[in-house]
C-alpha cells in the first residue's frame, strides 16, 4: 500500500515493556503502521491543501483590487487557505486582521508541521517524532487561543497529547463554544489506547465526526440531556468502544445517517436501533454479532473483510427494516444470517466458498416486509441462488 502512516517510534521504556509481554516491538510497530495507514486512507480529505493549484492573470498596475472586494468574498478567500496562511493575512492591513478574526476557521494540525513534512513523512527516532508532536500541540493551542471567530473544521491527527494531560480536553471545550461542525480526531503515538476526554460530549454543533484510537469515555455518568442533535455521519476506527456506549450514541443521535466501524476493539454485538440510518459499513469487524433490531430508514448494510478468532460464525440478524435492499458481503464461514426468526440457508453448492465478490439483494431473500422469508418450512429458509448487483 503506497499510502502509509508511520506510527511515533517507540521509545527504550515502551519497547522493554512488550518485550516483557511477549512480544516483539518491531513486529507491533509494523502492525501498527498498516492499522494507522488504514485508517487514514479512509479518513475524508482535508479540506484544504499545501499544494492546490493557484493562477492569477498578470497586474496591470499596482493597484491593490482584492482588498477591495466584499467582506464576504474575502471571508471565503481566507476560509480556503491553510491555517498559517490564513493567519498571515491579518499583517496585510487593517482591513485584512478583521477578515481573519471573523472568518471561520479550518484547523488541520498537520499544516503546522515543520516544512517538508506531513503526516506519511518516514518516522525519525523517538525523542525527535515526540517533539515534533509536542510542538504541533502547542501551535494548536495558539491557534485556539488566537482566533476570536467559530472554527468550523478540525482535523486533528498530528499532535503527541499523552506530554499535555488535560490539553485535549481544554481543546474539545473549546471547539464546542466555537460551534466546531465537522471534527476528525486521530490518535497516532503511543500509547494507543488514551481516553477521549468526557468533554467531547459537549459537542453538539457537530455534523460529522470521525474518531480514531481512542478509548471511548464511560456513558453512565453522563447527564441524561447529552446529545448529539445534528450528527449526520459518524466513522470510528480502532476505536475501545463497549456494547452499552455504542448504544448510547445511536440513542443521542437523532438525525444519524452513516456509520461506519473499521475494526472494532472492545464491541463484541451492534444493535442497531435508529430511526435516521441509511447506511452502516463495517470493515474488519472482528468477532462482531450485528443486530438489526429496528431501523426503518436503514438500505444498506455493508461488511467486509470480517473475521472470527475462534472460527466460530456470528449471527447478522436483520428485524425492522423495510428500507433494507442491500446486504453484503456475506461469508459463510463467518455469518449466519437471521431474518425474523428465520434461518437463511444457501444451497450447498454455494457454501463451500465466501459468497463476498458481490453485495446481494435482499429482496432475492426475503418479502418486501423482511417479515416473511421466501420458502420458509419450520424456522428455516432455503434459497437457491443469489442474485448479486455489482455496489
Amino acid at each position: 500500500m503506497e499510502f502509509r502512516i508511520p506510527p511515533v517510534p517507540m521509545d527504550g521504556p515502551t519497547e522493554d515493556f512488550w518485550r516483557g509481554q511477549g512480544m516483539d516491538p518491531q513486529s507491533l510497530q509494523d502492525d501498527t503502521l498498516s492499522a494507522l495507514s488504514l485508517v487514514h486512507f479512509a479518513l475524508p480529505d482535508q479540506p484544504v491543501s499545501h499544494h492546490a493549484t493557484l493562477s492569477a492573470f498578470p497586474a496591470l498596475d499596482s493597484a491593490d483590487r482584492i482588498s477591495a472586494l466584499p467582506e464576504g468574498i474575502l471571508r471565503y478567500i481566507v476560509s480556503r487557505l491553510p491555517v498559517k496562511d490564513a493567519a498571515r493575512t491579518a499583517a496585510l492591513s487593517r482591513r485584512w486582521r478583521g477578515v481573519w478574526h471573523s472568518t471561520p476557521l479550518i484547523l488541520v494540525d498537520a499544516h503546522l508541521l515543520p516544512p517538508g513534512r506531513d503526516a506519511a513523512s518516514p518516522p525519525i527516532h523517538a525523542g525527535a517524532a515526540r517533539a515534533e508532536g509536542r510542538g504541533v500541540a502547542a501551535a494548536v493551542t495558539r491557534v485556539l487561543h488566537a482566533h476570536p471567530g467559530p472554527i468550523r473544521y478540525a482535523y486533528l491527527t498530528s499532535s503527541h497529547m499523552e506530554a499535555f494531560p488535560g490539553l485535549l480536553a481544554r481543546w474539545l471545550q473549546t471547539l464546542a463554544i466555537k460551534g466546531v461542525r465537522h471534527l476528525v480526531l486521530v490518535n497516532r503515538p503511543w500509547p494507543l489506547n488514551m481516553d477521549l476526554p468526557a468533554t467531547f460530549f459537549g459537542m453538539a454543533t457537530l455534523k460529522d465526526l470521525f474518531l480514531g484510537f481512542w478509548k471511548f469515555p464511560d456513558t453512565t455518568a453522563l447527564p441524561r440531556g447529552v446529545a448529539f442533535p445534528h450528527l449526520r455521519e459518524l466513522g470510528l476506527s480502532c476505536m475501545g468502544i463497549e456494547n452499552w456506549d455504542m448504544d448510547f450514541v445511536l440513542a443521542k443521535s437523532p438525525v444519524l445517517r452513516s456509520l461506519c466501524i473499521q475494526g472494532n476493539i472492545l464491541l463484541r454485538r451492534l444493535s442497531l436501533v435508529s430511526r435516521s440510518l441509511r447506511c452502516v459499513q463495517i470493515i474488519a469487524g472482528i468477532d462482531l454479532e450485528i443486530a438489526v433490531e429496528d431501523a426503518p430508514q436503514l438500505e444498506r448494510l455493508i461488511m467486509w473483510s470480517s473475521s472470527a478468532r475462534d472460527g466460530l460464525p456470528r449471527r447478522v440478524k436483520i428485524g425492522h427494516a423495510p428500507a433494507l435492499t442491500v446486504l453484503g458481503y456475506l461469508d459463510l464461514k463467518l455469518h449466519v444470517l437471521q431474518i425474523g426468526n428465520t434461518i437463511i440457508k444457501v444451497h450447498p453448492a454455494l457454501s463451500s466458498s465466501p459468497i463476498c465478490s458481490n453485495l446481494m439483494s435482499i429482496g432475492e431473500l426475503v418479502s418486501p416486509n423482511l417479515g416473511a422469508p421466501i420458502g420458509g418450512n419450520n424456522g428455516e429458509s432455503k434459497h437457491h441462488g443469489l442474485k448479486h448487483p455489482n455496489p
